[in-house]
């Protein structure tokens, strides 16, 4: 068959493909339109509420399927979600509050499940969990260009997902260096309370380099939410945000469907070709509203109280972030882990269906070192995706140095360590100031991806001049030595002194804290 026929034929089968196509296409547009047309004919059903008890209301007497939205008539309209059902009864949680709602009150079937306005428009704005605004601006039906989606939607294809293979930059030197994301990745930001967990969010919302960043503060205290908005992103990182927020006092089926409000918000910024990052302030409490449904719902509880549901939801609301042919969502998810345990079974799900992680400590917090980021505890699956091979190296020269002291603390602490005894350790304790302040990042400190590549290579590569031993950042001894009050105290958080001698004095400081 010569060239020419291979290529009429090639051609002959795109267009017959590409007419099936259109034709399911239309043939979909039809279906929908004949169900809204049946729809439209049908009287409302009316069913009546049989019981109220606890989180939940029963309902009789009308047909739903598990995620529609049932109005309760009244004077104050409540909005109910149905999470299960029988042949006899609805079982649902209500969206607002109770008070009003008696045993045989109406309640009709809205038509659905929940359905949010989405487009350009919503950059700046600020909305609850269902997709309303809060912040006192224009509705959103009087907004141009807005479209109405159902916040439920499927994740990418396996197969038709692009492989995460582009850096996206932070703007947190800590992370973009040692551990760096992919435009696509989703990691895990794990931590206990009152550890910067916001305020690195903040960070990366002013200094990333992704076009659009949607943020969700699920389960947070009310007061929290105008300091983030107002201190902490500030204008300039609003501007470029859309934030969703849900807090604590709201119902239960409010703060589980902000998770799905904001990452449907992120979708369709990825559909319109946009590098998205979603940030999720905090997928633990997430898991927690879906506690409540289920054991409301009436499913046995398991590992901590966690009944099923909880572990059949995270994947599913994780997956939904990534690459699609046409964008990116970058997915970042706070896990508070309780009482600082990370093997909590909510941070050791993520953990598994995450494409990193990234730890925060209390003893990097409590010890002044922000962002508290634990880099040799941290780790990012698509590093070596990611980054060149000398930027791997210079990387991990400086894993290695904070890896060796921390072998050594002990050791140092107590004057018997040795210089020469080990190269890395000994490296590292010659560094101390420059690491300290590669580490060390204040909130209104933006360094772009080149510069952070840029000063990790002139760090790993000069040793920079030896602090006497003893001696504080200064060069002078801290005021435990007798170097006043004014001498600040020695801090090995990015390095430590270069021993001169063979044995530290026993009055030696406590080596800083980032190296442990």
């Amino acid at each position: 068959m010569s060239r020419f026929s291979t290529e009429v034929l090639a051609g002959r089968a795109a267009t017959a493909a590409a007419a099936v196509q259109l034709n399911a296409v239309r043939a979909t547009a039809l279906e929908r339109a004949r169900a809204a047309a049946l729809a439209a004919a049908r009287p409302d059903e009316l069913g009546r509420v049989v019981e109220l008890l606890g989180l939940h209301l029963r309902v009789s007497g009308i047909r739903a399927a598990v995620g529609d939205l049932l109005e309760v008539l009244g004077a104050v309209p409540v909005l109910l979600e149905v999470v299960g059902s029988t042949t006899e009864d609805l079982t649902c949680l209500p969206l607002g509050r109770t008070a009003g709602i008696e045993v045989g009150a109406h309640v009709r079937n809205t038509g659905g499940p929940l359905r949010i306005r989405v487009g350009e428009a919503l950059r700046g704005r600020v909305l609850d969990g269902l997709g309303n605004p809060v912040d006192g601006g224009a509705p959103l039906a009087s907004l141009p260009g807005l479209e109405l989606v159902g916040v439920d939607a499927d994740a990418p294809d396996a197969f038709t997902r692009p492989r995460i293979d582009t850096p996206l930059g932070l703007g947190v030197r800590a992370l973009d260096s040692l551990v760096p994301a992919g435009r696509g990745q989703r990691v895990g930001i794990m931590a206990g309370s009152g550890v910067g967990k916001s305020s690195l969010l903040s960070m990366i919302a002013r200094g990333t380099e992704a076009e659009v960043s949607v943020i969700a503060l699920i389960g947070e205290r009310g007061r929290e939410v105008r300091e983030f908005l107002e201190n902490d992103l500030g204008p300039e990182g609003l501007a470029r945000s859309v934030v969703v927020v849900a807090t604590s006092d709201a119902p239960a089926v409010e703060r589980l469907r902000a998770a799905f409000t904001a990452t449907r918000i992120a979708e369709w910024f990825r559909d319109a070709g946009k590098d998205v990052v979603l940030m999720m302030d905090s997928l633990t409490r997430v898991a927690m509203a879906q506690r409540e449904i289920g054991l409301s719902a009436g499913e046995p509880p398991a590992t901590r109280g966690y009944p099923p549901s909880v572990f059949g939801l995270l994947p599913k609301l994780l997956e939904r972030a990534g690459t699609n042919p046409r964008g990116s969502i970058t997915g970042l998810y706070t896990v508070l882990v309780e009482g600082d345990d990370m093997q909590d079974p909510i941070g050791d799900t993520a953990r598994s269906i995450l494409d990193g992680h990234v730890v925060l400590t209390r003893r990097l917090a409590t010890a002044g070192h922000f962002p508290a980021v634990d880099v040799l505890e941290s780790i990012s699956r698509v590093n070596s995706a990611v980054t060149t091979p000398e930027q791997r190296g210079a990387a991990t020269r400086l894993r290695r140095m904070m890896a060796a002291h921390r072998d050594v603390k002990e050791l140092v602490e107590i004057g018997a360590y040795v210089a020469g005894t080990d190269p890395d350790a000994d490296a590292a304790l010659a560094r101390k100031d420059q690491i300290e302040s590669f580490l060390r990042q204040d909130m209104d400190d933006q360094t772009s991806l080149p510069e952070t590549w840029a000063r990790l290579e002139r760090l790993v590569a000069t040793p920079g001049a030896p602090t006497p031993v003893g001696a504080g950042p200064s060069g002078r001894p801290p005021a435990a030595l007798g170097g006043g009050p004014s001498a600040p105290a020695p801090s090995f958080a990015a390095a430590g002194a270069a021993p001169s001698v063979p044995a530290v004095p026993a009055a030696q400081p406590r080596p800083n804290e980032v190296l442990r």
